[in-house]
C-alpha cells in the first residue's frame, strides 16, 4: 500500500474559527451566570437567616406569654441566652431562667448593595432600632447596624430600599 502524497494531518483555518466562535458563545452565556454566583449565594443566606430569625422570635413569643423581645438593645441577649418568663436574660440555665437560647448567635448581614450606590453594612451582626408597625424601613438606619428591630416582633435586614437581582427589596425577605 502506498501513502497518499500531499495530504497533511491537522485542522483547517475554517475548523479553528468555528471552534473559537463556539467557545466565545459558551463564554458569553457562562460568565454572567458565574459572576452573579456570590451575590446569589448571599441572597440565599439572607433568606435562610430571616427564616431563623422568624422561628426564634416565634418560639420566644410562645414561651413568654405572647410577648416579643422588648427592644433592640435586649433582643440579642434574649434570643442567644437563657431567659425567665419576663425576658430577663442570663448566661447559664437556672431555676428561673428556663427558656432559650433560641439562636446560637446573631448572624452577620450577608448581603450588600450590588451597585455600590447605597451603604449597606454587610457583615455587621449588630441590631439597631427602627420604627414600629411592621413596615420595613425604606432607607438604611444609620449606625452601621446589620439588622433593625422594632420591638414588636418585626426584624429586618438594614438594607433600606436595596433590591436583589429580581427587584425584590432585601428587607421584604
Amino acid at each position: 500500500m502506498g501513502k497518499l502524497s500531499g495530504h497533511r494531518g491537522g485542522f483547517s483555518l475554517i475548523e479553528l474559527v468555528i471552534v473559537v466562535v463556539i467557545i466565545g458563545i459558551i463564554a458569553a452565556i457562562a460568565i454572567p451566570r458565574m459572576s452573579r454566583g456570590s451575590q446569589g449565594a448571599a441572597e440565599n443566606a439572607l433568606a435562610g437567616d430571616m427564616a431563623v430569625w422568624r422561628s426564634a422570635l416565634d418560639l420566644y413569643q410562645t414561651e413568654h406569654n405572647g410577648a416579643y423581645p422588648t427592644d433592640y438593645t435586649t433582643i440579642s441577649a434574649q434570643l442567644t441566652q437563657y431567659t425567665d418568663v419576663s425576658g430577663a436574660s442570663a448566661t447559664a440555665k437556672d431555676t428561673t431562667h428556663l427558656y432559650g437560647p433560641y439562636m446560637r448567635a446573631v448572624p452577620p448581614l450577608p448581603v450588600t448593595d450590588p451597585s455600590g450606590a447605597q451603604a449597606v453594612p454587610k457583615g455587621s451582626n449588630t441590631i439597631g432600632q427602627c420604627a414600629s408597625g411592621g413596615i420595613p424601613p425604606s432607607s438604611v438606619v444609620a449606625g452601621g447596624y446589620g439588622w433593625v428591630y422594632d420591638g414588636a416582633g418585626n426584624l429586618y435586614p438594614n438594607t433600606g430600599s436595596v433590591t436583589d437581582a429580581s427587584g425584590k427589596p432585601y428587607n421584604q425577605y
